[in-house]
């Protein structure tokens, strides 16, 4: 069954605990001990669940028992805060482009290192993990045309660790993209042609499947859509519990990571009609 009280910033923060915690060597019992609740409630408090352990006195406690860095801590602590207003307004997170209030962490990253499953919808941009660098720059560059050097330059780093995701065979992804994707040029016609050629290298992969929704294809819900990201999750070992899917939008200013049951639900009914719409 699904995890109810879930949210994607108390994942995030319970991922981050629980490898602190394994880093430090500490046992999920003695940690528990420590703060004074059931080794139960730290298992919650790790895998995301929601509990009356994530005040900032108890992750001050985490972070002094786990030896952690200042930098390490001040990403705990903005977590920690993300989660109690992430329930106050019930689910969802918007993270601005120009003012990250937590700049040590990628919610990409950590979306995809939890995932087992990915579907995506590309409509103008091809989708991060199945770029190559060269797209990769190209994009960056037209985003940021006066960015500096450098700074485009570990953005397409970034996004080339990302595409390491693909190289476990127990995460599936599933792109469906729109013919518009392909006659954007990006880069130029050198640059697109190696990328439609990645492309079709990927594509004989057990795990990835990539298809597109040609322009001849009338009336399909794509057309209605931005590009997105579906992502599903495993079971939780602890609680046995499923964590809900999430989905992350990519804007211009800033990501939003959806995850409220019947905004979901649009998304996920949407995956089956692009992928008929494909196969047309």
């Amino acid at each position: 069954m699904p995890a109810e009280g879930s949210t994607f910033a108390r994942r995030a923060l319970g991922q981050k605990l629980r490898a602190l915690r394994d880093r430090a060597d500490v046992s999920q019992a003695a940690a528990a001990r420590v703060l004074g609740i059931s080794p139960q409630t730290m298992g919650r408090l790790e895998e995301g669940l929601s509990v009356r352990s994530a005040s900032d006195l108890y992750m001050n406690t985490l972070c002094n028992l786990y030896r952690v860095s200042d930098e390490e801590r001040r990403l705990i602590l903005a977590l920690a805060c993300e989660t109690r207003r992430t329930a106050e307004r019930g689910g969802g997170w918007w993270q601005p482009l120009l003012d990250r209030e937590i700049p040590d962490f990628d919610p990409c990253i950590a979306l995809e290192e939890q995932a087992v499953r990915l579907a995506a919808w590309a409509v103008i941009r091809l989708p991060v993990l199945v770029r190559t660098p060269e797209y990769s720059r190209a994009v960056a560059w037209t985003d940021a045309p006066n960015a500096p050097t450098d700074q485009i330059e570990e953005r397409v780093h970034r996004e080339l660790k990302r595409q390491v995701r693909l190289d476990d065979p127990d995460f599936t992804a599933e792109i469906l993209v729109s013919e518009a994707a392909l006659r954007e040029e990006w880069g130029g016609p050198a640059v697109m042609a190696e990328q439609l050629h990645h492309l079709t290298e990927l594509d004989h992969r057990p795990n990835v499947s990539i298809r597109v929704v040609p322009f001849t294809t009338r009336n399909h819900v794509g057309a209605l859509l931005g590009s997105f990201s579906l992502l599903e999750f495993p079971m939780m070992p602890k609680s046995r519990m499923t964590q809900p899917p999430i989905v992350h939008i990519e804007e211009h200013v800033g990501d939003l990571y959806l995850e409220r049951p019947a905004e979901i639900a649009r998304y996920e009914s949407a995956i089956p009609e692009l992928r008929n719409a494909a196969s047309t």
